[in-house]
């Protein structure tokens, strides 16, 4: 068992309950993006300048970049394998697990700081901030994992199946020579000599 089948072509014999790991990635994906965008429009208050923060933006970057890679990939495993190109899936899926850990962790340290702070809150938006953030952080923590469970079966089923790593087209089933020979054709024929004429005897002088 090598790294043949990681660089091969075409979608891996992944378990089928995966499709519904990558379906959960997108719809939680589509709860951060939700979230992310009420905590932008939070700006807009006075009381925003103190906790003005990168990491709303960072997960809108996140959630697109996810529907663009799963997207993808889930369309070219139905529609499209045979553009399936398997190192190419291996590098978004590992990227995305490093992202989406640095979004969830980003998310948690900006919670915990402002949600350590709210005593000195003046009105609730500081605390919305915090908590919209925590709620971020819970969510991109499960789709983080999500995206690793993705990324090991993956990897694991594209080590047990290398045939097609070794196939250029993957539409078409690899064809084996089923030309039979036949005995007579396997037997050596040697070329053929002219026959010789069987000698005449001599005649007998007198």
């Amino acid at each position: 068992m090598g790294a043949q089948g990681l660089t091969g072509r075409g979608p891996a014999p992944v378990p089928s309950w995966l499709i519904f790991v990558k379906d959960a990635i997108i719809l939680l994906s589509v709860i951060i993006l939700a979230l992310s965008a009420y905590a932008i429009s939070l700006y807009g208050s006075y009381y925003s300048y103190y906790y003005s923060s990168g990491v709303p933006g960072y997960l809108i970057f996140l959630v697109i970049k996810t529907w663009i890679i799963y997207g993808i990939a889930i369309a070219l495993e139905l529609k499209a394998q045979n553009y399936f190109f398997r190192i190419v899936v291996l590098i978004a899926y590992v990227l995305s697990v490093i992202f989406w850990l640095s979004g969830w962790a980003w998310s948690a340290s900006w919670a915990a700081t402002i949600l350590s702070y709210t005593a000195y809150e003046v009105d609730g938006v500081y605390k919305t901030f915090g908590s919209v953030m925590a709620a971020c952080a819970g969510l991109g923590a499960i789709l983080w994992i999500l995206t690793i469970v993705n990324l090991v079966f993956f990897i694991m089923a594209c080590l047990q199946n290398q045939d097609s790593a070794q196939n250029v087209e993957l539409d078409q089933p690899v064809k084996q020579d089923q030309t039979q020979v036949s005995p007579e054709q396997q037997q050596y024929t040697q070329p053929g000599y002219p026959q010789q004429q069987p000698s005449q005897p001599q005649q007998a002088y007198p």
